[in-house]
């Protein structure tokens, strides 16, 4: 069996809380609390915790390239209650989701730290009762040997600049609706607004 495809079948194994010669659930458990003990939400890592999954979504171990963990919260977020009268059922506190993934927003956080960079992809790491963990990968476009790649010097070029901020990611497209094909979802093209404009 390759390194590869062993280190997948264990990360299917630890996730899924499956229970073997090795005790996967007490590795993901002290996984978190090694998450949860870090100061900042997006950290630097020196290679992915996933490495199989990160290979497949387009990371190469050369330079120009980075993979950042980054911690955002569960749930629809907080929003400000309203000090004029309104009956309890329409102050609008609770069950009000944003209308992009919490995925989307680790990838934004993560851009926007680092500026010079543009997200390739991300993935699910791990979660608790508070947060969600996604690991996300960056490339340097400015780094020549990004240039250079055949794979990726496509994230060179101008209509590629801020690809999370304009949902122009995976997880971008899935959030507006870009990911699903058919007859119903034609008004979700170019995007929801542009739609409504035109009509």
């Amino acid at each position: 069996m390759s390194y590869g495809k062993l280190v997948k079948e264990t990360f299917q194994k630890e996730f899924s809380g499956e229970v073997s010669e090795y005790d996967y659930n007490k590795l993901y458990k002290d996984r978190l609390i090694g998450f949860r003990k870090e100061k900042q939400s997006v950290v630097k890592l020196d290679r992915p915790t996933n490495l199989p999954r990160a290979r497949t979504l387009g990371y190469k171990a050369k330079k120009g390239i980075i993979v950042v963990r980054v911690r955002v919260r569960k749930g629809s977020g907080t929003k400000t209650r309203p000090n004029r009268a309104r009956r309890p059922k329409r102050m609008g506190l609770k069950k009000l989701t944003r209308r992009k993934s919490i995925q989307l927003i680790a990838e934004q956080r993560a851009s926007k730290k680092y500026s010079n960079c543009e997200v390739l992809n991300s993935y699910w790491i791990a979660e608790d009762g508070k947060h969600k963990y996604f690991e996300v990968i960056l490339v340097d476009v400015n780094a020549p040997e990004i240039k250079s790649d055949k794979d990726l010097n496509w994230l060179t070029e101008k209509n590629s600049r801020g690809r999370a901020e304009r949902g122009l990611t995976s997880e971008g497209k899935k959030s507006r609706g870009h990911k699903s094909k058919k007859k119903t979802t034609h008004k979700v093209r170019p995007s929801r607004r542009a739609n409504q404009r035109q009509g």
